[in-house]
């Protein structure tokens, strides 16, 4: 297989031409659209200019917490005006109690990604201490309180690569929580250009 140059603009436009389908495979003008799992839009880097795109902020999480507190104190409300009727009981106070618990752990739980995955990068070659050829972020969180955390695997720059690491790095202050380095265990012997060995 050739090496494929160009900018990342080229490469998702050559992704997105390559996953559309045959037009005998497109539905007509007239059919509906299949139903399918789809994300929205900024969600999917290939519609946007990779240097624009920005990784979803934490943050949106506090906006269902907004709407849990705001639903228990309309339920509270509900309880306390119309105690004596017959259709309210002590189970909307339970759910407001119960929503207002999710609410504040949502709202909590919503911190603010002020370190996107490049700064996480520029901090991961800082700390492996080997110049770096392939790298990977993924976010996850730790923690009950859900903090954003970046895991970056990177591989050193050499061909085969020699030594590996996987860094951790907090997506709130920068720091870096974890590191491990090694050297690389897997085996590139059948590997020639790119292209595994028969």
């Amino acid at each position: 297989m050739a090496p494929v140059e160009g900018s990342l603009a080229d490469l998702n436009t050559l992704a997105n031409v390559s996953e559309q389908p045959a037009a005998s495979e497109q539905p007509a003008a007239d059919e509906p659209a299949a139903a399918g799992d789809q994300l929205p839009d900024d969600l999917q880097p290939a519609l946007v200019d990779p240097e624009e795109y920005l990784f979803p902020n934490n943050n949106r999480r506090r906006i269902p917490g907004l709407l849990y507190i705001a639903s228990a104190i309309a339920l509270v409300v509900v309880w306390t005006v119309w105690n004596d009727s017959v259709f309210v009981n002590g189970g909307l106070l339970g759910g407001a109690l119960l929503l207002a618990a999710l609410g504040v752990y949502s709202f909590i739980a919503g911190w603010n990604l002020d370190v996107d995955e490049r700064d996480a990068l520029v901090a991961s070659i800082d700390e492996v201490g080997f110049p770096v050829g392939h790298a990977s972020a993924q976010m996850g969180w730790r923690g009950l309180l859900s903090r954003p955390t970046w895991r970056i695997l990177l591989y050193s720059a050499d061909d085969p690569p020699s030594k590996r690491g996987l860094v951790l790095v907090d997506g709130v202050k920068g720091h870096i929580v974890e590191s491990f380095v090694e050297d690389n265990p897997e085996d590139w012997s059948d590997v020639v250009d790119g292209e595994r060995l028969a």
